[in-house]
């Protein structure tokens, strides 16, 4: 429940913490996470993100090349154990031309994301890296799960710029609970080495997961600080009906959208998308997201075909399968905003 407690002096906390150790503390954010108004907390992120980003919201193409997926995680439509699924697998000249195409229509980012799937193997990965850098200048953000450190280190060598790899949260129980196919401790592993790497590191966590507390939230903000993460999805959780999380509630869109804006005072220069659960649950309210910290949009340029397919949630969301068209609509929507795409 939100705690009785003055948001002025809430503001008042952070900024002291602020300036005294460049950090916040587990309590002043988990107790900023509880407040009753939130108001004051939001039009100082709001602040933070002008002063960074200068209005700028960064568009970005998702391209969803496989739902095929070795993992069993509890929450995730795309599970192993899914048997409803039609599974789907993009070739690598489909992959190269779909982000082509997304280039063409003023992309300048391309996140290529699929499940865990073994059949995209080291080579395979760093020849579709290669051709698209050999014919585009679109920057790759890879988000292909737990790998190899010799498997990030090739495909950075082959020219990826990115990798997003989401710790969903920082409770080793409820990681372990939520992931019977690994565990947290190598998750962290993974995105130690992607950094080590030299990439532009993403991760990210979930608001509404079963057992989480206004301190496992603050626990997953501080993790972000503590990996020096350039970018994050927080996002709410939605149930998925073939999953055994089915009948558990969604996450709240109010909490989701103080951590975001608690992030944005604690790092200010993290890149934090409004992600795509957000818009599930409160579509027409992701102005509110721009203006409390978040300073990225994605946008799914996944073929028709397969688009339907790739729902690690149930998504809802009508997508045209035009590139072009797709991306005109959304710098439309941000400019009304009073924002600027990119």
């Amino acid at each position: 429940m939100p705690k009785q407690v003055n948001a002025d002096n809430a503001v008042k906390r952070i900024r002291e913490e602020l300036v005294a150790g460049g950090t916040l503390s587990l309590g002043t954010l988990a107790d900023t996470l509880a407040l009753d108004d939130f108001t004051e907390v939001y039009r100082l992120a709001d602040q933070v993100n002008e002063e960074v980003n200068h209005g700028v919201v960064r568009i970005r193409a998702i391209l969803e090349f496989s739902n095929v997926c070795r993992r069993q995680c509890r929450y995730c439509g795309l599970n192993c154990e899914n048997k409803k699924l039609e599974r789907y697998q993009m070739g690598e000249d489909e992959m190269v031309q779909t982000t082509l195409a997304a280039y063409r229509a003023g992309y300048q980012t391309i996140v290529l994301q699929s499940g865990e799937d073994p059949y995209y193997d080291k080579e395979m990965i760093g020849r579709v890296i290669r051709e698209i850098k050999a014919r585009c200048g679109i920057s790759i953000t890879l988000s292909l799960g737990e790998r190899t450190k010799e498997e990030y280190a090739y495909w950075k060598e082959c020219g990826a710029d990115r990798y997003l790899l989401k710790h969903e949260t920082s409770d080793p129980e409820i990681y372990a609970a939520l992931h019977p196919c690994g565990t947290l401790e190598n998750r962290i592993q993974c995105l130690r080495w992607i950094k080590e790497l030299g990439y532009e590191t993403g991760s990210g966590f979930m608001i509404g997961l079963p057992g989480q507390t206004c301190d496992t939230i603050a626990g997953d903000i501080l993790l972000l600080r503590e990996l020096s993460c350039d970018m994050a999805g927080i996002g709410p959780f939605i149930a998925h009906p073939d999953t055994a999380l089915k009948d558990q509630p969604n996450g709240s869109t109010e909490l989701t959208k103080r951590a975001v804006a608690l992030s944005r005072i604690l790092m200010p220069h993290l890149h934090l998308p409004a992600t795509t659960a957000l818009g599930v649950l409160s579509q027409g309210e992701k102005s509110d997201v721009f203006s409390c910290g978040a300073d990225v949009v994605m946008r799914k340029v996944t073929p028709g075909a397969y688009r339907r397919l790739y729902e690690i949630y149930p998504s809802g969301l009508g997508l045209d399968d035009d590139i072009v068209k797709g991306r005109m609509e959304l710098e439309d929507a941000i400019r009304q905003l009073g924002k600027q795409p990119l």
